[in-house]
């Protein structure tokens, strides 16, 4: 059973087709680009409602159990859900289901640390050693808050298990901000703040605790006051240390090995059921439960500037003049999202986030011709390399 996983990629054709007859695939961008104004898209396709029914009407199937996507923009809109809820009853899925968001939680975080700088209380010219005195080893160079939210700021990733037996037997560990940052930078800085750019969550981890010191309240409370009341998100919310998802949603589950202690049977394979786990190793950078409505409501008011103000604003929309990190290839995310490119001059931004069961994205062209936002409960969302089945829905659901 092949087990792939929603990439950029994926979300740029999502959000912004292709014509038919077309064969390649969404290229993330191969320049450094700044953008300093809305400028005209590229005329996005029509909406193929029949090939987006089509592309979601096996499941549940080997890679994914359920799945909800919503397209809008205005251009035309299209709402799809098909799967299951759960293996054991079959009961089918439905409209407005919550889920883990994972990493789209750091287009919230910086919006907030954004706003903060509109309100004149952070600068991005600011170190974290000035904001957040004792963090960070004294012999690190100064990072500051702008690097941090693009990932040009050198810090590490603490050293964590990868494998998948250790995380299941550690899905319930209650993890403070303080304690991961101190296991990260237990490591020397990777290389001199600004020089390349490396994405890690210890850096929306530092964000989030720059929130926390700077206005007084928890993480949780400034994302909830800031911008999940006033958007209308009333399906999101952020569970701290809950490990539950409240209200409606589908069970999340990861494939494993036959003999996986708690394993059940699907299809070929087997599978444990990851709805109930701990978000805290993630926080800042991954804790967002929400709902594809919800996120759609988020990308429309983030891009009109009525979640942060138009001048603070573009640094969301910037990738740093650096390379990526350990590749050299040229740098892809802004702060808080990706840039991508599409053959035809058309550029859209957005972010994609994976927990154990659940692959989500959400994205646009910036003049929100286009919209996409989708919940895909993978059964492998972590596993490396492309999304065949997502590919191919998008390059189907878009042309003309």
């Amino acid at each position: 059973m092949k087990r792939t996983h929603v990439t950029a990629a994926l979300l740029a054709l999502a959000v912004l087709g292709t014509t038919a007859g077309t064969t390649g695939t969404a290229v993330a961008a191969t320049r450094n680009h700044t953008v300093t104004q809305v400028q005209a898209q590229t005329q996005v396709p029509p909406i193929n409602e029949a090939a987006l029914n089509r592309a979601i009407a096996d499941l549940p199937a080997p890679d994914a159990t359920a799945a909800e996507v919503r397209v809008g923009g205005s251009a035309g809109s299209w709402h799809g859900v098909a799967g299951v809820r759960d293996l054991r009853a079959g009961r089918p899925a439905r409209e407005g289901m919550r889920f883990r968001a994972g990493s789209v939680t750091k287009m919230f975080t910086t919006a907030v640390v954004l706003q903060l700088v509109a309100e004149g209380r952070v600068a991005l010219d600011g170190t974290v050693q000035e904001y957040l005195p004792g963090l960070l080893p004294a012999d690190y160079p100064a990072v500051t808050v702008g690097q941090v939210l693009n990932h040009t700021s050198g810090l590490p990733s603490p050293k964590l298990s990868n494998d998948f037996a250790d995380v299941y037997a550690t899905r319930f560990k209650a993890w403070t901000p303080e304690e991961y940052v101190a296991l990260a930078v237990a490591n020397p800085i990777e290389f001199t703040p600004g020089d390349w750019q490396h994405y890690l969550n210890v850096n929306t981890f530092v964000a989030g605790l720059l929130i926390e010191k700077v206005t007084g309240n928890s993480y949780e409370h400034e994302v909830t006051a800031r911008i999940l009341r006033p958007v209308g998100m009333r399906d999101s919310y952020l569970p701290g240390r809950s490990v539950r998802v409240r209200g409606p949603h589908n069970r999340a589950y990861q494939v494993v090995p036959e003999g996986f202690p708690g394993a059940i049977r699907y299809g070929d394979a087997h599978v444990v059921d990851m709805t109930e786990t701990s978000v805290t190793s993630t926080w800042a950078s991954g804790d967002l439960i929400s709902t594809t409505a919800d996120l759609e409501k988020f990308v429309n008011a983030l891009f009109k500037g009525e979640i942060v103000p138009a001048a603070q604003l573009e640094p969301m929309f910037t990738v740093p003049d650096v390379k990526e990190y350990g590749t050299g290839r040229p740098a892809v995310y802004t702060s808080g999202m990706s840039r991508l490119e599409l053959p035809g001059g058309i550029v859209a931004y957005g972010k994609t986030g994976a927990r154990y069961g659940s692959a989500t994205g959400v994205g646009a062209t910036r003049d929100l011709s286009r919209t996409v936002v989708y919940s895909l409960n993978s059964t492998d969302a972590k596993a490396a390399g492309q999304n065949q089945r997502g590919l191919g829905v998008a390059l189907a659901a878009f042309a003309r």
